[in-house]
């Protein structure tokens, strides 16, 4: 296999991520990985993984590292190997999913190549949510209450994750304040030094 441009992709709710994944993915020809996306295919379709997830959501429980590995794990076997690499988008969440994601590509000949940390004020966040609940009906992007604990959690969640890679030397940090285009040409900036470090 040859060597690919495996990116993991973080920020807070509201810095922008989504955006900046679709020009990333067009840019440099990456398949993306969402677990979010994930859960919603294999829930769909009832695979295996799916009504394993689906049982331990129904117990109330959180679904287990290995299973959403095990999702990750597929998606990477069924994809095209015209795909340059992949781009992790708010996973992994944890050390223990770092770890797994690193092993499970260590398997297949890979590694993370980087991490990319969309910086912004939480000041900032909390008015591009408000302003996107308006319009996108979005409900949990409405209460500022519930704005605030997604933003705290994020923080608490990802911060080993950060860390972990940082030990690693993986860890960058982009300015998410600007123009589209203008966060655009940082994130590609620290892209282009990736493929360069190969």
């Amino acid at each position: 296999m040859k060597d690919l441009l495996n990116l993991v992709l973080f920020g807070p709710p509201g810095a922008g991520k989504g955006t900046q994944s679709e020009h990333i993915i067009e840019k440099y020809n990456l398949t993306h990985i969402s677990t979010g996306d994930l859960f919603r295919k294999h829930l769909g379709e009832g695979t295996d993984l799916g009504k394993l997830a689906q049982k331990y959501m129904d117990e109330g429980n959180l679904v287990p590292d290995e299973v959403v590995i095990g999702m990750v794990d597929d998606k990477i076997n069924g994809t095209s190997t015209a795909a340059s690499g992949f781009i992790f988008d708010g996973f992994p969440r944890t050390v223990p999913q770092a770890e797994a994601l690193d092993r499970l590509l260590e398997g297949k000949g890979q590694r993370i190549s980087g991490m990319i940390a969309l910086d912004v004020p939480e000041e900032e966040l909390k008015k591009r949510l408000l302003a996107r609940g308006k319009t996108s009906g979005r409900v949990d992007d409405q209460n500022e209450e519930k704005i605030n604990n997604r933003i705290q959690v994020y923080a608490k969640e990802t911060l080993p994750v950060a860390e972990y890679y940082e030990q690693q030397g993986k860890f960058n940090k982009v300015k998410g304040i600007g123009s589209i285009n203008e966060i655009f040409e940082s994130i590609s900036t620290v892209i282009d030094n990736f493929s360069q470090e190969k």
